[in-house]
């Protein structure tokens, strides 16, 4: 009779972490999407730095990135998403030149998304790794709206890379009707 009130304990510390443990698992969702390209690896990654040209990405639609400007670590800017009008923001966290970019997205209060390009050479042609991880309560309706545009990622930037759109028709679309 005297360990009963322990062994009590030591099983309501155990539920607790086990609901801890599930809680938290069920909060986060990560996905790896890959595709192989022919283009060269420098053109992948000038397109993936290019963040004022995301016309290939089937998430963002436009950014408030100056022409010119590349990813650099602590660099915040906006975009706006082919989903709603609203603007997000995206912090660039790491940047390994040729290699590796990650950036933070910070669009609602409740969820965070973290996303990783991954740039690598291979004797098949060149391998993009888009991988995207959604933490917060918010992360499984976030998710199950976005997937079908996530999946789409790398294979959109291989084709963007592999058949580039010419500079003078991509400026005229931008153009509003009185730049000249």
């Amino acid at each position: 009779m005297f360990h009963t009130p322990w062994k009590f304990f030591r099983c309501k510390h155990r539920r607790r972490q086990r609901l801890a443990q599930s809680t938290t698992a069920e909060r986060s969702l990560a996905k790896t999407y890959q595709a192989v390209s022919t283009a060269s690896a420098d053109v992948l990654w000038e397109k993936i730095i290019d963040l004022d040209d995301v016309s290939w990405h089937p998430l963002l639609s436009s950014t408030n990135v100056p022409r010119g400007l590349v990813a650099k670590p602590g660099l915040i800017y906006e975009a706006v998403t082919r989903l709603s009008p609203f603007p997000i923001r995206i912090f660039v966290e790491r940047v390994d030149p040729g290699e590796l970019l990650k950036v933070r997205v910070l669009a609602i209060p409740g969820m965070e998304e973290r996303v990783t390009y991954e740039v690598k050479s291979t004797l098949c042609g060149t391998r993009i790794t888009y991988s995207m991880t959604l933490h917060g309560w918010l992360s499984p309706l976030i998710w199950s709206i976005i997937k079908p545009y996530a999946a789409r990622v790398a294979s959109d930037l291989a084709q963007a890379a592999e058949h580039p759109e010419p500079e003078l028709r991509r400026k005229s679309s931008q153009q509003g009707c009185f730049d000249f």
